[in-house]
Parts: structure tokens; sequence; C-alpha cells
């Protein structure tokens, strides 16, 4: 039998999701190996949404994360996670939402990113007198142009305003380099080092104006082992943990291993070497174009169409498959695909024993809204 192939699939209905504990072990370790310490990483839970996965990562000596939200920052603090960031700037209602997770969860360490500075007085305002002040962290662009501060002197200001607004405290710089996409290494490195110097010169400046710089993140898996090899960083890889067939085509140097991997079955033959699988938009991540999985075990595999419940492929495979046969397939793109998910098939061994629930949704434990 493959690595992937379940004892007791005919027991597992389709689609499902299946995650591969000890592919998940090895990653997390991979990822210490990368980082050289643990306590250098702070790994994006976005990804897998998974208490359990957390447990694992503190048993390696992983003790910060990233989370995109609040339900995702609540589910670290009920896994006794110390330190919790929020990657994004909470506006309107989150802000109350998550000055009442800060109040719930004592033993964590919340902190969420800034770029604006009514924002920042909001949140400022929620949590001025409380007995927590609210970590800050300013998000600096270095080329995502998606969030964050680019312009040096209007994120030296917020720096400062940040450093004296109570119920705030700054915990230093953030920077998402997602834009780092090249597949050679060479190419790869020369767009990550681009991205740091920006980090690196603000760093610099405010630090000659008299405010230190605690502490960085920067990085997201492609630049990972990158950034690893720089000083007093903290590595904010994600899909790492899982991984998948797109970065596992494109960065094969990382080392990481596909952890998740979604059972799909045959559900009719509608042509010659044609295949109609349950596996559809609602079932595997779609907001990239085909391929959107990689199916194990067939060749020459052509897609043909993509709806809310089939997925129909043409493959000279289909001559050895028939209406119920069961294939396994390796995620594009692993963290949207886990979201459609409420829950994940662990497999331990050759066999899937338990399922863990996903925090999918957005809502805090026992909210109206």
């Amino acid at each position: 039998m493959s690595w992937f192939e379940l004892e007791n699939a005919a027991e597992i209905p389709s689609p499902s999701l299946l995650i591969y504990s000890d592919r998940v072990r090895e990653n997390l370790t991979q990822m210490c190996r990368i980082a050289g310490d643990p306590a250098r990483l702070r790994p994006h839970v976005k990804t897998h949404k998974l208490p359990q996965i957390v447990q694992m990562s503190l048993e390696l000596g992983i003790r910060r994360f990233k989370c995109a939200t609040l339900a995702e920052a609540e589910m670290l603090a009920q896994a006794a996670a110390p330190d919790a960031l929020l990657a994004c700037q909470p506006v309107g209602p989150n802000v109350a939402r998550l000055k009442e997770l800060s109040d719930a969860y004592p033993n964590t360490r919340f902190s969420c990113l800034l770029d604006d500075e009514e924002a920042a007085l909001e949140l400022s305002a929620a949590f001025a007198g409380s007995e927590r002040a609210l970590g800050a962290w300013l998000d600096i662009d270095v080329g995502m142009e998606r969030t964050g501060v680019s312009d040096p002197d209007e994120a030296q200001a917020l720096y400062a305003l940040l450093s004296e607004l109570p119920g705030l405290f700054v915990r230093g710089l953030h920077a998402y380099d997602g834009h780092v996409q090249a597949h050679d290494l060479t190419t790869r490195t020369a767009q990550a080092d681009a991205a740091f110097a920006k980090l690196d010169a603000l760093t610099a400046e405010l630090k000659r104006t008299g405010f230190p710089v605690e502490q960085r993140i920067i990085g997201g898996s492609p630049s990972f082992s990158i950034h690893a090899k720089r000083q007093g960083i903290e590595l904010s890889a994600g899909t790492s943990v899982l991984w998948d067939h797109g970065y596992g085509e494109s960065f094969a140097d990382l080392g990481f291993l596909p952890a998740a991997l979604v059972l799909t079955r045959v559900v009719s033959k509608p042509g010659e070497n044609r295949l109609c699988l349950d596996l559809g938009h609602k079932a595997i991540g779609s907001e990239m174009p085909p391929p959107r999985v990689h199916l194990l075990g067939l060749v020459e595999v052509v897609f043909i169409k993509h709806s809310e419940e089939h997925l129909v492929i043409e493959t000279p495979s289909a001559s050895e498959l028939s209406v119920g046969s069961l294939l396994y397939g390796v995620p594009w793109h692993v963290c949207p695909t886990v979201a459609l998910y409420d829950k994940a098939l662990v497999v331990h061994g050759k066999r899937a024993t338990e399922a863990w629930p996903i925090t999918r949704g957005r809502s805090l434990r026992g909210e109206k809204f």
C-alpha cells in the first residue's frame, strides 16, 4: 500500500478531508529545524484551524502563533497558546469582540496589526484602563500591496503614536511578503531580501529617532528558509504545517510533506476516459484556475469541468476505475480547502481513527451574531 492509502477506506464517506498526524509532526519538526529554535516560530493557524495541531506545536516548544480571525484567536486561547497575534486590523464590532476575548482568556497574550491612526485610537479607547493592554504591531507593506504602511514617514509617525496611546503596548513591526513566489531559489532570495530591506531600513530609522524595535515578524512559507538566516526575526509560515501541491511543485527545496489529502470517489463515468468525482467547489479550494487537486495514481489528467458538487476529468486511467472507485488527492491550495470542512478525519498509521472539529466559522463561543 502507498503511504496515503487507508486500511479502513471503505468506512470513510466522500468527499472527506484527511490529515496524516505523523506527517504533520514531521512538518512541524522541519519548521523547527529551519528556524534553528522553536522560539523563533509564529506559525499561522489559518491553514489548519485545529487546536490539536496547536497542542502538537506546543509540545515542540512553539509558543507564539498567528491567526486570521477572532474565532481562531479564541481557539488558540482555548488550546492554552501563550501568545496569539490577530493578523488583521480590528474595526467595527470586532474591537469590542477582541476586548471581550482578551478579558475572557487572561493566560493568552493577545495582539493585533495596525496601519491606521483612527483604528489605533478606537482600540486605545477600548483597552484604556484595562488590566491587560493590547499588543500592537505596526503593519508594514513591503510589496504585497494589501495592508500595511508603505511610506516611511507615515510609518514613523504611527509608530510614535502607538508608543504613546493608553491601552496599547507596541510589540514591534510586522511584514508579510506573500508576493515572494519565484520558483527559483536565487530569484526568490533576491525578492525576499528586497522586501526585508524595506523593513530593515524602517527599523534603523526608528531606532535612530529613539524608538527601539523589540521584535519583527516577516515572511510566509515561500520565504521562510530565507528569513530564517537572519537574526532576531520571528517567522510566520503557515502552509508548511500541512503543505499542498501548489507549494510542493514550486518550493520543493523546503522539504515539507503533504499532510492533508481529500478522499473522493467516482460517482459516474460519462464518457470514454472520462470520470465524474464527488469533489466539487464545496470540497476543494477553487479560488485558483485548474488544476485544483493533484489526484494520486492517475496519469495525464485533464480537468474538463468543475461545479458545486462534481469534478469531471479525463484520463487514460479511467479504464482501470469503476463507479464507486476511491481516489486520494493533494489540494493545490490547502488553506481554503480546510475551510470547506467542519471536521478532519485524522489518520494514525494506516487508519482514520478520529475526527477533529475545524474552527471554520467566525463567531466566538456564545455569541448572538
